[in-house]
């Protein structure tokens, strides 16, 4: 927390400039008689009802230094929103294999995860974890000389020394839920729950809860001879797969779920609820093999749904084969602190693991330590839970995931020809979805504001006039350019793109900015201003294709589903050699045929860098 107290504040960016950049995202996505209308509601709005929500806005900020404009209602959006948590909502990441395969073994990798899980969390909690910091110039700044000397700035200004040297402070307010922390889902709007006192963890296996101190009276982590022990007890209990898993109710809408809750209340099962809500984190113990990385997109973003707690903050899975992976619930932070904690967890586990092959277990009787949870459940519970198994199957039955690589080349040779790589593959979807259907949508990249107090993210519109302009240029007419005038559309769009790119990590984007002027409307119960009635509003919002990024030694690949029906939800990396895409749909979208566009349009811009006309 040495920089927490000097963090910039998220800024309000200027209502003008809001404007501007909202239409600019909205020109390539209508024609001329929508946009000329849009246009007019929007400077209508800021010359009228949008001023006075931006100076109440910006008022509002300023009584409100402790945190950030977009924090509250973010938390409110998420936790108000009543779909289910699975597929709408949780992601996952997967880890690599660990590099020694022995390692690989279920059990051994659970203890060793496990073990490093606590150690993270024990020097997060005495405050001796590194800060986050974002190094423009690691040479100058990722040194142990820099640190030793920020070491005695004071943390009331410890933020310019960092600044000084192009490092960026992350905030780091998010971490305090990573652990001992659930979702309790309540009518209306769910509640976050941290309980710190917690030395438990929860593990599940065919559906059954167990629960177990990892931490000893003092705190400190059991002998890792004796996680191994007890999650060896799990992992060997004969006890039958659960007929009514009550994990499967976490996936169920939150205010069915919310009424579901209160009768286990009611029936006596608040103390096991209590302990699967404190437990410092939920371990998934699998019983399948994962086949390939299709099946484990599938297993680790959904699952059966019955060997699962998708409201705790994260849950480690493990398949039989030792594949892991991370799901966690979105409302109470977002992919930096998830990443940061995946990252540590890998590292430890690969470089100093506290269990080896050939480690005995200790000679402890797991069965007076580990407790299997017993719930009292009356039929109308049953009948609940065989309700909630029927809509999951229904729900993620109908989701479909591919994955591509394409080999020919990623960051190195982009950065040699001075392009970005994350404007090459974002301007690679915005042609592969041209070539499948003809038209360019509503698009979402999102981008952490996490280099300021109390930051979320803000969106990137990847879909542009030039992105526009290059897709057709490659897509529909590539005989009628030259290779240089091609090259030229791609470095202008790999210029735009960066621009958009800082502004959204600056917090000059605005789609946090309409939203946060359309919550505070709704809550002074006003009218909704004209602006958000516009259809094009609703069209820009309706975001088709929903993409993240991300890279690192840790995570082999990362997803999640669409955000609407007739979507594609995007998880992609661009590694320095390769392009990897992760790609999810529901039965409106062909995700197949979407890859094979995407490959194509990669191919043809590689091409085009190679010097090489296209066909």
């Amino acid at each position: 927390m040495h920089y927490q107290k000097s963090l910039p504040r998220l800024p309000v960016p200027k209502l003008e400039d809001t404007i501007k950049r909202y239409l600019a995202a909205q020109r390539p996505l209508l024609n001329d008689e929508q946009y000329s209308n849009t246009e007019k509601v929007a400077h209508d709005f800021q010359s009228g009802v949008g001023k006075q929500l931006h100076e109440e806005l910006v008022g509002l900020d300023k009584n409100n230094k402790h945190t950030s404009y977009i924090s509250a209602p973010w938390f409110d959006m998420y936790l108000s929103a009543r779909e289910s948590v699975v597929l709408n909502f949780n992601p996952f990441m997967s880890f690599n294999p660990d590099p020694k395969p022995e390692y690989n073994d279920q059990l051994l990798r659970a203890t060793n995860m496990v073990c490093s899980a606590v150690r993270f969390m024990k020097t997060l909690r005495a405050g001796l974890l590194e800060p986050e910091v974002f190094h423009l110039n690691p040479a100058k700044s990722d040194t142990d000389s820099f640190k030793r000397l920020i070491r005695w700035v004071p943390p009331s200004i410890s933020w310019f020394g960092a600044y000084m040297v192009n490092a960026y402070p992350l905030d780091m307010s998010q971490y305090f839920r990573l652990f001992n922390s659930t979702r309790i889902p309540k009518y209306k709007r769910d509640e976050l729950l941290t309980n710190d006192k917690g030395r438990h963890l929860l593990v599940i296996r065919r559906g059954n809860l167990y629960v177990f101190d990892a931490l000893d009276r003092d705190g400190n982590l059991i002998k890792p001879a004796e996680v191994q022990a007890h999650l060896k007890y799990i992992l060997t209990d004969p006890t039958q797969a659960s007929t009514f898993p009550l994990g499967i109710l976490t996936s169920e809408n939150r205010d069915t779920w919310a009424g579901l809750r209160q009768k286990l209340l009611d029936a006596g099962n608040g103390e096991a609820l209590h302990l699967v809500d404190t437990a410092l984190f939920c371990l998934c113990l699998d019983e399948e093999v994962m086949r390939d990385h299709i099946h484990i997109s599938h297993n680790m973003l959904h699952g059966d749904g019955c060997n699962r707690w998708y409201d705790k903050s994260f849950s480690i899975i493990l398949a039989k084969d030792g594949q892991a992976a991370i799901n966690f619930e979105h409302s109470w932070g977002d992919g930096v602190a998830v990443l940061r904690f995946q990252n540590e967890v890998f590292k430890d586990t690969t470089e100093k693991p506290l269990v080896r092959p050939g480690s005995q277990p200790a000679s402890v009787d797991s069965s007076s330590v580990v407790r299997r949870l017993e719930f009292k459940l009356t039929e109308e519970l049953k009948a609940g839970i065989t309700k909630a198994k029927e809509n999951f199957q229904a729900a993620v039955s109908k989701l479909t995931i591919d994955a591509m690589e394409f080999k020919k080349g990623g960051k190195e040779q982009l950065k040699k020809k001075k392009l970005s790589p994350d404007a090459i593959a974002q301007l690679a979807f915005q042609m592969g979805f041209l070539r499948q259907y003809g038209q360019t949508v509503a698009t979402y990249e999102s981008c952490s504001t996490a280099a300021f107090k109390h930051g979320r993210t803000e969106t990137i519109r990847p879909a542009n006039i030039h992105t526009k302009r290059c897709a057709k240029a490659f897509v529909e007419q590539p005989g009628q350019h030259t290779v240089e005038q091609l090259q030229g559309l791609l470095n202008e769009c790999s210029k735009y793109h960066g621009q958009l790119t800082k502004e959204a990590a600056m917090g000059q984007g605005f789609d946090r900015h309409l939203f946060a002027m359309r919550y505070l409307a709704n809550s002074k119960g006003m009218a909704l201003p004209s602006l958000y009635q516009d259809p094009a509003y609703a069209a820009i919002n309706h975001n088709i294709l929903s993409t993240s990024t991300l890279t690192s030694p840790a995570v082999s690949l990362g997803g999640f589903a669409p955000v609407v029906p007739d979507g594609f939800g995007v998880g992609y990396g661009v590694h320095d050699e390769w392009i990897g895409c992760n790609v999810s749909s529901y039965p409106a979208r062909n995700v197949h045929e979407f890859l094979k566009c995407v490959h194509k349009s990669l191919e043809d811009i590689f091409t085009v860098l190679d010097g090489k006309p296209i066909h």
